[in-house]
């Protein structure tokens, strides 16, 4: 079955958020961990959390994704900005141990005229100070539309994070269909290619969860503008054609498409009937 949910709000708490997904056709969601655009974070409830861990598990949920803050910045140029990635990466998944099952994406960062070599070592070097055995929680590096000084723009700069991180055999993707369409990779009509290429450089085995979202942008635009699924430059046919191939079918998929919940109930549904069961 196509495992499939959006972007919910964290401000309900936990299991509201479940309740949400279900009513909206959903079997996953997607969360900020906190505030994504700042630092605050309201206090852990972990009985919320052991209560959603009996809702997703009574409604076979797919493993849900929480998305560390876009402030999050591993390789800033600025130590305090990289201390403030180390403090709520490991506060992040040291709540998440609460919720089995659960996986943590971010956004690998801006290297900030540093070079992105630079901004490798420094990412992989964060993993190392807060990813301790203990932490049950898959951590994804999300592929980024290379805007600015986005390290993770393409294939290459994510297994280079893996290789120089000593905790790298630990860690998974997260493809945005938007991103890597920005990025200048043709999901649209080269899909194929693209997986090979995937695979070549990364290894299927590390895709772990796909955020589907079209782009308001053409190929390569460098831009990372969400946009409705089937009104943007992708196209429906090819998100129907990314659902059902062979070696993505199986994963999760999370909407973060410029919506309400109403929106996101309609894209689900007009998803799961362009889905072909097995």
């Amino acid at each position: 079955m196509l495992h499939i949910g959006c972007h919910l709000s964290c401000s309900s708490g936990y299991l509201a958020m479940g309740r949400t997904a279900l009513t909206i056709g959903a079997d996953t969601f997607q969360f900020f961990t906190r505030n994504p655009r700042g630092g605050s974070v309201k206090a852990f409830d972990e009985q919320d959390a052991r209560a959603l861990c009996d809702f997703l598990a009574q409604h076979d949920f797919a493993p849900i994704l929480a998305h560390a803050p876009y402030t999050l910045n591993a390789c800033a140029a600025d130590e305090r900005i990289r201390d403030f990635a180390r403090r709520t990466m490991r506060e992040d998944l040291e709540r998440l141990s609460h919720i089995p099952g659960a996986m943590l994406n971010f956004h690998p960062g801006s290297h900030v005229k540093q070079g992105a070599e630079t901004g490798v070592k420094l990412i992989a070097r964060m993993l190392d100070e807060v990813y301790t055995p203990d932490m049950p929680t898959t951590v994804l590096l999300e592929t980024m539309a290379g805007k600015g000084s986005e390290v993770g723009r393409s294939f290459e700069e994510l297994r280079a994070i893996m290789d120089a991180a000593r905790v790298g055999d630990r860690l998974g993707v997260c493809l945005d269909t938007c991103h890597v369409f920005d990025g200048g990779y043709d999901i649209a009509n080269r899909l194929e290619d693209v997986l090979d290429e995937f695979d070549r450089v990364v290894g299927l085995s590390r895709l772990r969860a796909i955020h589907i979202n079209d782009s308001k942008n053409p190929l390569g635009s460098h831009k990372d503008r969400h946009e409705k699924i089937g009104q943007g430059h992708i196209g429906l046919d090819a998100m129907v054609r990314i659902i059902n191939h062979p070696r993505l079918r199986n994963l999760p998929f999370y909407l973060e498409t410029p919506n309400e919940l109403d929106g996101y109930a309609r894209e689900i549904a007009l998803l799961r009937s362009a889905y072909r069961e097995e």
